[in-house]
């Protein structure tokens, strides 16, 4: 169930606090802030973002600074509701932006370059944020699209680069985050606790703080520790009982102790609000494996629904489809699609799904050279590990095969409610 790196640190919810700052300068302050239970904080700060620059841009409708602003709100918004149609929202308000100001407005280049991100055209969103650095070399925001950019698109040394200059100039959640995604990587999972919890330290807004304690919440489950991980997701929870990853992260929680009716109320209450692919695609392997295969079906259906209208908006994500079809039992479309996207970027999940398609059709000798470049970062990934101990298992290798499963369930013996017991099954045929 772990796909949650598919997306990895893309998510701008770090920048919210940036884009509701902005909306209170730009607001006449009459509206009190969001409060009490059930207050969604991050989706509520966007939503005043966006009120605030249309009401701005009615009086001042030339003011290009305030629709680049508007057109990172969109970005921001398709994320935490899942809805594609704000990236054409996103790209007008940009692209409008740009018509006033087309010399030197960094600001709108570092939304195209966010809008990119979330679309998965990382060479593109690499190009702008290029543009935006040259307007503004000294703003650390542009280094996050930067650095989001060159580490999905496997330019692992650049993007370190780039988040070095961004904790440099401001070491605050953005920076710390991405930093920890970069340690985890490479396998140092002390390394990236620590800078979560920094970031964790240095929130200051709801948004950041709901942020950072779902990512060390993740941290924590991906390591195999349910309890840190569900006292993370919880505190979270306190601050917005509404944020889709949080829930998204109690109903894994609750798939994992093995309270299927739980977790199965919480994704289907999750996808009923925030239809995004991530979460349909788990709540379709979680009905599997509680062996609802025809409402397994239709969330495939739903899965692939949803992500014809992703592409409609100008999203290309082959990583995702290539998993997603691999779970749904169609190889030849599981294979299609990693190596277009391999063709795109060299980044270990690529690598990993590439790896796993070539097996599943029945090419174990091609697929272990990708299994072990994804292996090769250091990354402790339980499913990278499972694939590489199948693989080797079907070449024969059975004492590389036992070491590669056992690695994986050691690593999170809850890593997936599928892949985990045929883990097990496999390692306890070998022995």
């Amino acid at each position: 169930m772990n796909r949650r790196k598919i997306i990895a640190v893309l998510a701008i919810t770090a920048g919210v606090a940036l884009l509701a700052t902005t909306a209170t300068a730009l607001s006449r302050g009459d509206d009190p802030p969001p409060s009490g239970p059930g207050a969604a904080v991050v989706r509520s700060d966007v939503q005043r973002t966006i009120t605030a620059a249309q009401d701005r841009l009615r009086r001042l409708p030339g003011d290009a600074d305030t629709w680049a602003l508007l057109g990172s709100a969109y970005v921001e918004q398709a994320r935490i509701t899942g809805d594609p149609a704000y990236y054409g929202k996103a790209q007008g308000a940009l692209e409008t932006s740009l018509r006033h100001q087309p010399d030197g407005n960094g600001p709108a280049h570092m939304g195209l370059g966010a809008l990119a991100n979330a679309r998965h055209d990382f060479a593109a969103a690499r190009a702008q944020a290029e543009l935006a650095r040259t307007a503004l070399p000294d703003t650390a925001e542009v280094y996050g699209v930067l650095a989001d950019a060159l580490t999905q698109l496997g330019a692992t040394d650049e993007a370190r680069a780039a988040v070095q200059r961004m904790l440099d100039l401001e070491p605050g959640v953005p920076a710390f985050t991405r930093a920890a995604y970069d340690f985890e990587q490479r396998g140092d999972v002390d390394s990236a606790r620590q800078a979560l919890t920094r970031a964790l330290d240095a929130s200051s807004a709801p948004a950041d703080t709901v942020f950072c304690r779902y990512h060390l919440g993740e941290l924590a489950f991906d390591n195999g520790d349910l309890d840190k991980a569900s006292a993370q997701y919880e505190q979270g929870l306190l601050v917005d009982p509404l944020d889709p990853a949080l829930l998204q992260g109690r109903a894994k929680i609750a798939a994992a102790r093995g309270n299927l009716d739980d977790a199965l109320t919480g994704y289907a209450d999750l996808v009923a609000r925030v239809p995004s692919p991530q979460y349909l695609h788990e709540h379709a392997v979680l009905l599997r494996a509680g062996g609802r295969t025809e409402d397994a079906a239709r969330q495939f259906d739903l899965l692939a629904q949803q992500e014809r209208l992703f592409a409609a908006a100008g999203s290309t994500d082959d990583l995702a489809a290539s998993v997603a079809a691999a779970d749904r039992g169609d190889p030849a479309t599981a294979l299609a699609a990693a190596e277009r996207e391999w063709n795109r970027r060299q980044h270990p999940l690529v690598a990993d799904a590439l790896a796993w398609a070539l097996h599943l059709t029945g090419r174990d000798a091609e697929a272990l050279q990708y299994a072990d470049r994804a292996a090769a970062t250091g990354w402790r990934n339980a499913t990278f590990a499972y694939h590489r101990g199948m693989i080797l298992r079907a070449l024969g290798r059975t004492a590389d095969a036992s070491d590669a499963l056992g690695t994986a369930l050691r690593t999170n013996p809850h890593f997936s409610p599928v892949d985990a017991p045929a883990a097990r099954a496999a390692l306890d045929g070998l022995r």
